[in-house]
């Protein structure tokens, strides 16, 4: 999704214009993917714009910076208000939600710990990560050759930067093969994810998905869906899965906070189940799409309410 080159972003405390929102190219993020952030959305719901599952972002967003020693200026609430008060600044209803934190201009060399830890917060509007039709019949998706990052290489929980230069190479493949997406292998062969999503597998009513322990991110929307699974009765298992796996279910579907539901048709030319979207997953991406529509009972507190932001100056306020 193009972005829009116009509205506000938050910087270190502070609303700038779209096209001032610039950092130096010797900031250390630059050359050395040296940041982890988050890709959260706010919905326009029946009751008005709510965050999805915010409070598990900006933790997420915070654990990802302590995996990589950094110390963000701003705790929790402040970033929690800073994205509320960018929302409102651009004058939103639904966006997505993009706050980084990296590692600044001062020196270069491997060592980041001299630069300094900036925070900066976009929000724009996007639609569905996919088309209606992908989101009602189904991608075709491909294994792809590149593997997710071996453990103690670079860690998969973390939200950072530096994993999605693998996630690119993976998409990128899948592009130039002529499918929507790829999904990665761990380097032992089981399934683990997609470039930027966690993937699930029905068989004969069971819904099986990868632990995090195959290199797979701990998602928000993959632990809401698991969540919305059982609650409507279904067996969920965590699983080391093999790859054949794949051609035998009888559903596979994505998800992640920019795909949400999203159902896969075919995989490596193998047809799917039916070749279509599955009921099991048309279920549950019908209950996730009214939950966050705010048409159904949020039992989990998941849908926060836009407001004004508490912090007293525009963003500035600290700690955890």
């Amino acid at each position: 999704m193009a972005f829009p080159g116009t509205g506000r972003i938050w910087m270190n405390g502070s609303l700038v214009d779209w096209k001032d929102a610039k950092i130096h190219v010797g900031s250390h993020i630059v050359h050395y993917g040296s940041g982890v952030f988050e890709g959260a959305r706010c919905y326009d719901t029946v009751n008005g714009p709510a965050c999805f599952r915010l409070d598990a972002h900006v933790r997420r967003l915070l654990d990802s910076a302590r995996i990589y020693r950094m110390e963000p200026k701003y705790g929790a609430p402040a970033l929690t208000d800073a994205i509320h008060e960018t929302i409102n600044a651009n004058g939103f209803r639904a966006c997505y939600i993009r706050p980084i934190v990296y590692r600044g201009y001062d020196s270069l060399g491997v060592n980041p710990l001299p630069c300094p830890v900036d925070t900066a917060i976009m929000v724009w509007e996007w639609g569905a990560y996919f088309t209606k039709e992908a989101i009602e019949e189904g991608l075709d998706v491909k294994i792809s050759t590149w593997a997710r990052n071996a453990p103690n290489t670079t860690p998969a929980m973390a939200k950072s930067v530096a994993n999605y230069a693998n996630a690119q190479l993976i998409k990128m493949e899948a592009i130039a093969e002529g499918y929507a997406e790829g999904i990665a292998l761990d380097i032992y062969g089981n399934l683990s994810e997609g470039s930027g999503q966690n993937i699930f597998i029905v068989r004969d009513g069971i819904i099986y998905t990868p632990p995090v322990g195959n290199s797979v991110l701990w998602g928000i929307t993959r632990d809401s869906v698991m969540t919305i699974a059982r609650e409507m009765g279904f067996e969920v298992r965590e699983q080391t899965l093999p790859r054949e796996t794949l051609y035998i279910a009888d559903e596979v579907f994505f998800v992640g906070t920019a795909v949400e539901v999203t159902p896969i048709r075919s995989v490596d030319r193998v047809k799917v189940g039916r070749g279509r979207r599955g009921p099991v997953t048309e279920a549950i991406q019908q209950r996730f799409f009214q939950i966050v529509k705010g048409e159904a009972p949020d039992t989990h507190g998941w849908l926060q309410a836009v407001n004004a932001p508490a912090a007293a100056t525009s963003g500035t306020a600290k700690g955890r």
